[in-house]
């Protein structure tokens, strides 16, 4: 990673050789103080993040629906760590979200400086049972949500000529996932958005990184209704923390795409060199619930 990550710097400083920041952009925030806005911030990896970069000394917004659990966070996370946090309770599929989050840091002083999307939603099982209203629920999240406030924040930090977005995908972005259809599709758009936008803007002073985690000890799974597939038996999950601190060290190095722990980076590999035919029976096998049958549309334990 040390070899790609230096790579990468020295392409960013020859591309970026005569780009500067715009004095206006500068000035606008002038009075501000940076802030790294965390989506889906009240637990899981989203609370993660959120703890490691206040313990590198970063101040944090946490970004979430529920209020009461959004507020203890943000309160540990300052007493723990010494540092601003804000708590904004928000449906960050509003379309005015992006915009109302911007209002709200400032009016504590703050300006969006690093941006973590890791609001998401999970849905297992196959396709054609999932019902049509949980699947728009889904891209609206994981996708448009997700773009909306990427490309609010993106044209101010390019001005600025720094600032970061960290977008929060899955190795399920790495390959389709029979069983998982449509989660899959979603952070496959989310890892080819980020490693796009990151060669567009190349030497700017912007930091982009996809975070591809495999299983993590979350409660997501078992949420979205994967609790009894198979990989959740087979495959060794990593904690929230350990996700996060591997994450932060990915980030501030450079790091596109970074797929942490030992686990993920074997199947990382495994999806890139095995050809797709003999992978995604594979991936169906792993991602199917236990009650199920592959070829039925009912579950065993119905019949």
């Amino acid at each position: 990673m040390k070899g790609r990550s230096l790579l990468r710097r020295t392409v960013d400083l020859w591309v970026g050789r005569y780009a500067e920041p715009d004095p206006a952009a500068l000035a606008a925030v002038a009075d501000l103080k940076p802030i790294v806005v965390v989506t889906g911030g009240s637990r899981g990896i989203g609370l993660a993040l959120a703890r490691r970069f206040a313990k590198a000394g970063h101040d944090v917004a946490i970004v979430a629906r529920h209020a009461d659990a959004l507020q203890a966070a943000a309160a540990s996370i300052a007493q723990e760590h010494d540092v601003a946090a804000l708590a904004i309770p928000m449906d960050v599929t509003k379309p005015d979200a992006a915009e109302r989050i911007d209002a709200g840091l400032a009016g504590k002083g703050f300006y969006l400086d690093t941006l973590i999307n890791c609001a998401g939603v999970g849905l297992a099982g196959p396709f054609v049972r999932n019902p049509e209203a949980r699947i728009a629920g889904l891209l609206d999240l994981n996708v448009t949500a997700l773009t909306r406030l990427t490309r609010h924040a993106l044209p101010k930090m390019l001005a600025r000529g720094s600032g970061g977005i960290l977008n929060v995908a899955s190795l399920g972005g790495l390959v389709p996932g029979p069983n998982q259809a449509a989660y899959y599709a979603s952070k496959s758009y989310v890892v080819s958005l980020t490693r796009a936008i990151a060669t567009e803007n190349a030497g700017r002073g912007v930091r982009f990184m996809a975070l591809a985690p495999g299983p993590v000890n979350t409660g997501f799974h078992d949420a979205m209704g994967a609790e009894l597939s198979f990989y959740r038996q087979l495959l060794l999950a990593l904690s929230a923390d350990q996700t996060a601190r591997a994450a932060y060290r990915a980030y501030v190095s450079g790091c596109h795409l970074f797929v942490p722990g030992v686990t993920g980076k074997l199947l990382q590999i495994a999806v890139w060199i095995i050809p797709h035919a003999l992978v995604l029976p594979i991936v169906g096998w792993l991602l199917r619930r236990r009650e199920e049958r592959p070829w039925s549309d009912t579950p065993d334990k119905d019949r």
